[in-house]
């Protein structure tokens, strides 16, 4: 259940994982790789996400790299 701040919609990591299909670990490494940008978090320091930050996992997961 998303939370809303100031009229915004924020998703936990555990939500966020479910949407688009990864793991936790998966979603923390391409945080750490800097394939997305993380700059929210509640007053306990827990990880926020927006749909904005959804759309981009999800065209993340669907680019296919040529080799």
């Amino acid at each position: 259940m998303p939370i809303v701040i100031n009229g915004q919609k924020y998703y936990r990591t555990s939500e966020v994982c479910n949407a688009v299909g990864i793991s936790r670990a998966t979603l923390f490494r391409w945080l750490k790789e800097g394939l997305l940008e993380m700059s929210r978090r509640d007053r306990r320091g827990w990880r926020l996400y927006s749909d904005d930050d959804i759309k981009r996992l999800k065209k993340e997961i669907t680019q296919v790299i040529e080799t």
